[in-house]
């Protein structure tokens, strides 16, 4: 098949990106109603920020009120008690402020607002009736990419692993990219985020390539490798390799900070599509088991998950060593492998631990992470390499003992 036969892209119907955008919240909240809900976490919501954004819609007739208790990995209880707060209120617009989870839960208030429960009835693939409320996204992390994407999240406890809800119903209809609002972001989690975004751009240029039926887009959320979402992907890793350690290390550096940003939306285009792989699959009962941040496992497992790959993906890794700067006279097997190196390279000057034991994973944890990696059916069919109890089993064997 030729390289540029088939692409998908889904995307916002605005991306507003650039230093100072959040000032054009207001007009375009009004453009959409007069009642808007911003859903964000506790810490924002004593930051300055909340207020600045309040006035601005005010100035523009819209009415808000303030969720300020999204919490971490997003529990299903977080987001009955959003609803359940806000019935009443009947919001023309939701507001995600934050990190991933808070844009997720404005993501599914939206959704719930507009449909019945139970939300289980949507998990999975294209199960959302139809549109919800529009949803504007303001990310104030540079790594989840929900701003752009047809994906939520969230913790069930009636479900060992996290929940999904894919489709693209739940795009947001306007993502504002402001990078200044990542200039207080810690360097911890400065590193973890933008190794969640170099992840989704990785696993989305090398995912497997399907044969491009006209009515794949309308089957699949994930649709596999394609030629808009690796043009996504390579632009993102260009980014990130050039700048995410400066924004890890110098997090004043407002180049560094509007770059990774930048990459994190590119990601988030890419993975929006063409979808994610054996590290995401693998992170979902590592995540469940360990209670570690799904960037932190995703750091960890990419490496290997990448070495596991590599015989599937020797032109597609050195398409990408390209697209780092990566020189090789060995031809694309020399150029795949330090390609991969320079991930490691990258991880361990950030601080991203090499070991699942780091995390907490012992072996005799290993089997029923093997077991659980196989449930994520649309992620494990999007790996490149056939990918069985027996491969995943020997991609967390090595990602134990460590690099």
């Amino acid at each position: 098949m030729k390289k540029y036969e088939y692409g998908v892209t889904r995307v916002p119907g605005r991306v507003i990106f650039g230093a100072g955008q959040r000032a054009a919240l207001g007009r375009v909240a009004a453009s959409f109603g007069k009642r808007a809900l911003i859903c964000t976490d506790s810490r924002l919501g004593q930051d300055p920020l909340i207020d600045q954004l309040v006035s601005n819609l005010a100035t523009h007739g819209v009415e808000t009120k303030v969720f300020d208790g999204t919490q971490a990995e997003l529990p299903l209880e977080g987001v009955r008690e959003c609803v359940a707060q806000y019935r009443k209120f009947d919001a023309d617009i939701y507001i995600g402020v934050g990190g991933g989870s808070c844009i997720d839960l404005a993501k599914v208030v939206s959704l719930l607002m507009t449909y019945p429960e139970p939300v289980a009835q949507y998990y999975g693939e294209f199960k959302v009736p139809g549109s919800i409320r529009p949803v504007i996204a303001i990310p104030t992390t540079s790594g989840t990419g929900s701003e752009v994407t047809p994906v939520a999240v969230l913790a069930d406890p009636q479900r060992a692993m996290k929940a999904g809800i894919s489709s693209p119903e739940l795009i947001p209809h306007v993502a504002i990219c402001d990078p200044e609002l990542t200039l207080s972001c810690p360097s911890g989690l400065t590193a973890i985020t933008g190794t969640d975004a170099l992840s989704h751009a990785i696993e989305a240029i090398s995912a497997i390539r399907r044969e491009p039926d006209p009515g794949m887009v309308m089957d699949r959320v994930f649709v596999g490798k394609n030629t808009l979402s690796d043009h996504y992907a390579l632009q993102a890793i260009r980014l990130i390799t050039d700048n995410l350690a400066t924004a890890v290390e110098h997090g004043s550096d407002i180049t560094a900070r509007s770059a990774m940003m930048l990459a994190s939306t590119y990601a988030g285009m890419a993975f929006s599509t063409a979808g994610t792989c054996a590290a995401h699959a693998i992170q979902y009962p590592v995540g469940a088991l360990t209670h570690t941040s799904h960037g932190l496992g995703i750091g960890v497992l990419l490496p290997y998950t990448m070495d596991f790959n590599l015989q599937a993906s020797v032109d597609v890794y050195a398409e990408i060593a390209e697209a780092m700067g990566i020189s090789s006279a060995g031809g694309p097997q020399e150029a795949a492998c330090a390609m991969i190196a320079s991930v490691r390279a990258l991880l361990k000057r950030i601080s991203i631990p090499s070991s699942l034991k780091d995390l907490g994973v012992k072996p005799e944890d290993l089997d029923t992470i093997a077991q659980q990696t196989m449930s994520a059916a649309r992620l494990v069919e999007n790996n490149p390499r056939k990918l069985d109890i027996p491969g995943v089993r020997s991609i967390l064997d090595a990602a134990m003992q460590g690099a």
